[in-house]
């Protein structure tokens, strides 16, 4: 499928980290274009008619969020997610580090679309890196004129602050990012209300991903039309797909929405590891519900995924081959969610902790088929009980390997060896 990638081309080449080299790539030509020529109104329109869907999961329509804005005389506020903490997902990190003035850029065209009157990045803490690069990134464009006061000569103001976060996977959920924002723990919110109505500070607020954001420079630049003819009628654009796992070429691809997960796989990570049979996928990092082999002519889009039984999610691409055990898996799974659950709804406190306990007594061979079927039994009490989505999300995997790979768990409660060991000491 050959097509000009646009969110990562030069990266690897060129040190767009510079601003010097940015502009002469045409960077901040689309903030001139929409400040010069174009109203608030034409851009929101504009991102609106190109079908963007948010890029950190839910792959919402992003032109539709912005405009769910209230105009009601309260100071409305962007917050850009940047906040990846999702295991198996590493392509904000990427583009923060490697391309920063375009994720500034695309804040600064998303403010002046929704009237903002500040915008926040809200940074993963252990990004020490991408955090360092961002703000020399914006020094640079403030001493330029893109930041501050009347940018380039027009009534449009707008400051960016950068807030690091401390490390808590909960904060990538834009209820309880605000939550820290505010200076408070990271909690999630009751929704409604929406953060669209009442976010940050109790004011409207938009809260959009890093690489959401980064579309929007070339959408203003080279029009919704553009955009639309890349990628899916559904699902347009281009995504970068976090390869990882058992593959001989990890790493982040962006490639046109609808892309096959056989063409992921096999031309652009290089296939499998030598010796390697595939057993399953997970298409959308460690929240996502596997995919078996007879599903890698699927689409990767936001609806094709869903169709066949999982999520697209943020495109964290998870390779598993033979050697691969997934009781342990779904153990070290458990784990992450019991350790980053924020304990606020109890079926999330109690449930991850216990689902983790329990798949460490199995994982050792000390399980029963009782176990298996209390596991079995969390979708009924873990999935639609809670504040956010931590909880649902942390069995998804779990409830399909229990579904895909029930003789991996059978095996390890009668007593046998792994499955998965016997394949990695015959490889």
């Amino acid at each position: 499928m050959a097509f000009e990638p646009v969110l990562t081309k030069g990266i690897g080449e060129l040190d767009l980290a510079d601003i010097e080299v940015y502009e002469s790539q045409g960077g901040y030509q689309a903030l001139r274009k929409a400040l010069k020529e174009m109203t608030p109104a034409q851009v929101l329109e504009e991102v609106k008619a190109s079908g963007l869907r948010g890029r950190g999961g839910a792959g919402f329509p992003t032109g539709m969020k912005w405009g769910f804005l209230p105009n009601d005389g309260r100071p409305r506020y962007l917050c850009c997610n940047a906040d990846e903490s999702e295991p198996g997902t590493f392509n904000n990190k990427m583009l923060i580090e490697y391309n920063p003035h375009l994720l500034i850029e695309g804040i600064l065209l998303a403010a002046y679309a929704t009237n903002c009157a500040q915008s926040f990045v809200y940074i993963r803490g252990e990004f020490k890196r991408g955090y360092d690069v961002l703000t020399r990134a914006l020094a640079q464009a403030r001493a330029k004129g893109y930041v501050g006061e009347k940018i380039l000569g027009s009534d449009f103001t707008q400051n960016i602050t950068v807030h690091r976060g401390a490390g808590a996977y909960i904060c990538g959920e834009e209820t309880g990012l605000l939550s820290s924002l505010e200076g408070g723990r990271g909690e999630p919110r009751l929704k409604p209300p929406f953060p669209a109505v009442s976010g940050l500070y109790g004011c409207p607020t938009i809260i959009n991903n890093v690489e959401t954001l980064c579309n929007v420079r070339f959408i203003v630049e080279r029009g919704a039309s553009w955009f639309k003819s890349i990628g899916t009628e559904k699902s347009p654009g281009t995504k970068i797909f976090s390869v990882s796992g058992k593959v001989r070429r990890p790493g982040n691809y962006e490639l046109p929405l609808g892309v096959t997960l056989r063409e992921l796989i096999e031309e652009h990570a290089g296939g499998l590891l030598p010796g390697s049979t595939l057993k399953a996928v997970q298409p959308g990092g460690a929240s996502s519900p596997v995919l078996l082999p007879d599903k890698l002519d699927i689409p990767l889009d936001f609806d094709s995924v869903p169709a066949n039984g999982s999520i697209l999610g943020t495109a964290g691409v998870i390779v598993f081959d033979q050697t691969v055990c997934m009781v342990r898996t779904a153990l070290y799974y458990a784990d992450f969610f019991s350790h980053e659950s924020c304990g606020q709804c109890t079926p999330c406190r109690e449930g991850t902790a216990w689902a983790a306990r329990v798949l460490r007594r199995i994982e050792s061979g000390q399980g029963t088929r009782h176990d298996l079927e209390v596991l079995r039994s969390l979708k009924g009490t873990m999935s639609g009980t809670t504040i956010c989505l931590l909880s649902d999300f942390s069995i998804t995997f779990l409830q399909s390997v229990l579904n895909h790979f029930a003789h991996e768990f059978e095996a390890h409660v009668s007593g046998k060896a792994c499955l998965a060991a016997r394949e990695v000491r015959s490889a």
